[in-house]
């Protein structure tokens, strides 16, 4: 995970009963270990869902979910700002409008 392998520690994750060795930074732990068990989870609900069998075909399905749910989050992200800046436009124009009403009714 880390980019430096002199600070990197090795840290032992399970997932679906399995323990794997990976080596992280410090300051990594807490992340590394909590995608473990997203990972877990998501292997977990798809085995036992029985629509796939096979460790590596469970794992591809929970990445390939994972990876479309970020991708849906970074999309999100991009039209947020995009709407803010069509909300402000849109509000400078109602409040440009009310005051060319104000000076019209003066």
């Amino acid at each position: 995970m880390g980019d430096s392998a002199a600070t990197a520690e090795t840290v032992t994750v399970s997932i679906l009963d399995k323990e794997y060795r990976v080596s992280c930074r410090e300051e990594e732990r807490a992340e590394l270990q909590a995608s473990a068990r997203l990972l877990h989870e998501r292997m977990a609900r798809i085995r036992a869902s029985g629509s796939v069998i096979g460790l590596e075909r469970i794992a591809v399905m929970a990445a390939l979910n994972i990876a479309h749910e970020l991708i849906q989050a970074k999309a999100e992200l991009t039209r947020v700002p995009l709407e803010q800046e069509m909300l402000d436009r849109l509000q400078e124009k109602v409040q440009s409008a009310l005051g060319e009403l104000d000076t019209t009714d003066s």
